[in-house]
């Protein structure tokens, strides 16, 4: 027999050729194991496939949540400053105390034209008159000579501008979720609106009517709610505002890039709480829901551990397997939540585009996401530690 070749059980090799495969084995060996655990971390996800879902679908609407709310957060404020920014103006003014996002009603006097008019520099001024609705609606009441030389006018898509005093006009998103034409009646503050014109949206508002039609009808005559300005050189807007602020210290007195640069969400306490708030609450929810699930994913394999554990398996290789799939549970639901963001933008989109306009944050994406694959993470430690410290013989013995 040739001495150069060594027979085994079943194969015959040259020796050199076998040891050759056996030094790369030992080098490859890590690679090996860990797509073996790879592959055993998949089928024992897929071995339980409704509790794998669930997961996966708690862990989405976490994110959704998330998503949905600073988009919609963002996607309001951003839409209030494209609209104030349409009417032209270089100057606003608010009355005393006002914040940014209220809606006073009319505590100002129509007498403050007449003396921002003789200010230097001023060249136009228009004020408007805010009746809340509820929400987010709101009618405003324009001086439609005023407005559109400041403006340039409404361009209109259907319909045509203000005549009668119970005529109204809309934007796109408001005929749109009301299902508004030119023509159409709509009942506001107990009172039957005739719709003259659907408008492009940018402009002011979302419904306009006459002012001295929405003062009467409250009781405000002769009131306004803010004031717009238009100076000779927008470059002295700064300027004019500065020496507007120390005649009325008490108004709330801004240029108009200073007024859209303070729509965010960082510069509304309000909101930047309340979204606090409710991320706070959905990173609980994927913790809860990912703690029960791998707890119950740890008793159901109480054998399987401790067979892993009579082998030789250490505490971090169970633990590695355990976070490993959580790690893959939580992705999985990541991207599901942000699929789902673009299924609640597309229904705010056509069901409630006038109330609610909801934007793509991308830079929140990786913010949603180690919120919730951090809860996650942490959900699965108990469990872990429970699979850890489990005693072999008493885990074979588990029935």
């Amino acid at each position: 027999m040739n001495t150069n070749y060594f027979w085994g059980a079943e194969i015959c090799a040259r020796k050199d050729d076998f040891r050759d495969f056996l030094h790369g084995f030992r080098r490859s060996r890590p690679v090996i194991i860990a797509g073996l655990v790879n592959r055993l971390i998949i089928a024992n996800l897929l071995h339980r496939p409704i509790r794998t879902l669930l997961s996966v679908l708690a862990i989405g609407v976490e994110v959704t949540m998330m998503l949905t709310l600073v988009g919609v957060s963002y996607g309001t404020l951003h839409g209030a400053a494209r609209r104030a920014r349409g009417v032209g103006a270089d100057i606003l003014v608010r009355p005393p105390g006002a914040s940014i996002l209220s809606f006073s009603t009319a505590p100002m006097t129509e007498g403050l034209l007449r003396y921002f008019l003789k200010q230097p520099h001023v060249t136009m001024a228009t004020g408007t008159m805010i009746q809340p609705l509820g929400g987010f609606d709101s009618l405003t009441g324009i001086d439609v000579e005023g407005f559109n030389r400041m403006s340039g006018g409404f361009t209109f898509l259907r319909g045509g501008p203000l005549q009668r005093d119970n005529d109204i006009i809309v934007d796109e998103y408001y005929a749109r979720e009301k299902k508004l034409k030119p023509g159409s009646t709509i009942r506001l503050i107990n009172h039957d609106w005739h719709v003259a014109g659907v408008y492009e949206s940018g402009k002011l508002a979302r419904i306009c009517l006459k002012l001295n039609v929405i003062q009467d009808l409250t009781g405000n005559s002769k009131k306004l709610s803010q004031i717009y300005l238009k100076v000779d050189d927008p470059a002295r807007a700064g300027e004019v505002v500065a020496d507007l602020r120390s005649k009325l210290p008490e108004y709330s007195i801004y240029t108009m890039e200073e007024f859209t640069s303070l729509l965010t969400v960082n510069s509304v306490g309000l909101l930047r709480n309340f979204i606090g708030v409710v991320i706070g609450i959905a990173a609980i929810v994927g913790f809860i829901v990912v703690f029960m699930a791998m707890y119950t994913a740890v008793v159901e394999r109480t054998r399987e551990v401790g067979i892993l554990k009579a082998l030789g398996a250490s505490p971090g290789y169970i633990l590695n397997i355990l976070f490993r799939e959580t790690l893959v549970l939580a992705s999985v639901g990541v991207i599901v939540g942000i699929l789902m963001t673009y299924g609640t933008q597309w229904i705010m989109e056509h069901a409630v585009p006038a109330s609610l306009t909801q934007e793509t944050v991308y830079w929140w994406w990786p913010i949603a996401a180690a919120i919730a694959i951090g809860g996650a993470l942490l959900g699965a430690i108990f469990p872990g530690m429970k699979a850890v410290k489990q005693d072999a013989i008493q885990a074979l013995a588990y029935e």
